[in-house]
């Protein structure tokens, strides 16, 4: 099997090569592409070196079987038909296809079948926030149908890339040393602050990321689902962490909860109060499920719960997430 990353130097790209190595992924094959800055950059993918191609309008992707893209919307739109039109299953870590009808959106948790509908041979890997929420909403939606979400997101630097982590770092210094601070990634220092702002606003005056949890938890889950986020960077460095508040039609008890999230397929029960057990981004980066913990009713719905979950979101909230998509299409004779 011959598998391609394209945007093989940023975080996600890079985080494309470890998980692959460590899940011992079946692949014959690597080729990496990049853009001009990055190509002639080499990598290397157990024991070999690897160089990075430059992206271009060609044949490159002529037996790629498995595409895994990671370069931006704008570059997954306009490379789109030449990494797919030999026959490669693309799979996209971009918002470019996302909410389109004919691309599936798929977290493998919650709605595996979906990839194998895929008439422009895309598979889309959704946003890092709803990824992790929604593998925690499965779990009570098959207790209870879930009707309403609020959700408080607490997003690492991660979530804007690898340069952003070391503004972070960078900005964390220059406070500390008493130097002017430099704001390049972010609307405003994030060190020592939280920025309640994540991509544009919309008209109704929630941001697209905000909107983004609405729409594609919908199309996710296939339901009526109604979700009001919030979602704020912090300046933690890795994984997400989200505040979760929901009504199902039925009250679930706080048992019935905690055994639903402790067999919930990707999920870890951390959720100890007495012993101050629960989950932490400091502690979580680099793990591969989403943990829970504080799982408490919710004291103004008598059919409500609320729950908080961590998860690395440069991981589950993407790289993984779309080679376990791929695994799954391996598994079901999907991909030859």
């Amino acid at each position: 099997m011959k598998v391609a990353i394209v945007g093989a130097s940023g975080a996600v790209g890079q985080e494309f090569l470890r998980v692959l190595d460590e899940r011992n992924f079946p692949l014959d094959e690597l080729v990496l592409f990049g853009s001009s800055r990055s190509a002639g950059k080499k990598y290397t993918f157990r024991g070999k070196e690897i160089e990075v191609k430059l992206l271009q309008h060609n044949d490159d992707f002529k037996d790629v079987d498995i595409a895994f893209t990671s370069a931006g919307g704008g570059t997954s739109i306009e490379f789109a038909e030449t990494i797919t039109k030999h026959g490669a299953v693309m799979i996209d870590n971009s918002s470019a296809f996302r909410m389109d009808a004919d691309v599936p959106l798929v977290v493998p948790e919650v709605n595996p079948e979906d990839a194998l509908n895929r008439p422009r041979g895309i598979i889309a890997n959704p946003n890092c926030t709803t990824i992790q929420m929604v593998v925690a909403l499965k779990a009570i939606e098959q207790l209870s149908h879930i009707k309403t979400v609020h959700v408080s997101t607490y997003q690492a630097a991660s979530g804007a890339g690898a340069a952003a982590m070391a503004e972070l770092y960078e900005q964390y210094r220059q406070v500390l040393a008493n130097e002017p601070v430099t704001v390049e990634k972010f609307a405003y220092q994030l060190a020592f602050n939280l920025i309640p702002q994540i991509d544009v606003f919309t008209d109704n005056g929630y941001t697209k990321e905000e909107m983004k949890m609405y729409n594609e938890t919908r199309k996710i889950m296939h339901s009526d689902i109604k979700v009001s986020a919030t979602c704020v960077r912090v300046p933690a460095l890795r994984s997400h962490s989200e505040s979760i508040w929901l009504e199902t039609e039925r009250p679930i008890s706080i048992d019935e909860a905690r055994e639903a999230f402790a067999n919930g397929e990707g999920l870890v029960l951390m959720d100890n109060p007495a012993e101050k057990e629960y989950p932490m981004p400091l502690f979580l980066a680099g793990k591969d499920p989403v943990y829970v913990g504080r799982i408490r009713k919710d004291l103004t719905n008598e059919n409500g719960l609320t729950f908080w979950i961590v998860g690395d979101q440069i991981k589950k909230g993407a790289a993984l997430n779309a080679v376990q998509i791929a695994e799954w299409l391996i598994k079901n004779g999907n991909v030859k």
